[in-house]
């Protein structure tokens, strides 16, 4: 059966490309709304994407790759977080 339109909650998850060391990149993480903003804005989100990288790399039994930036989808590019 099909849902009723606008039944489905918007703004849940924000959506973040993450550029890799290697040069690699995952394009739209979720990141659920929820972590981010206040003085921290979308900072949360790093360790966010770190956490789901470890558990993806500990399943599939490889290391988890060094993020070099996470840019928020829609920001603009000089909004890029570099990773330290």
């Amino acid at each position: 059966m099909a849902k009723k339109p606008g039944s489905n909650p918007k703004g849940e998850f924000v959506f973040f490309n993450v550029v890799y060391e290697d040069g690699s990149q995952k394009s739209n993480r979720r990141v659920p709304a929820e972590l981010l903003g206040g003085l921290e804005k979308d900072e949360p989100a790093r360790g966010f994407i770190i956490e789901q990288d470890r558990e993806i790399a500990e399943k599939s039994g490889r290391a988890p790759l060094e993020i070099k930036s996470i840019t928020r989808v829609g920001a603009k590019p000089e909004k890029a977080m570099r990773v330290k």
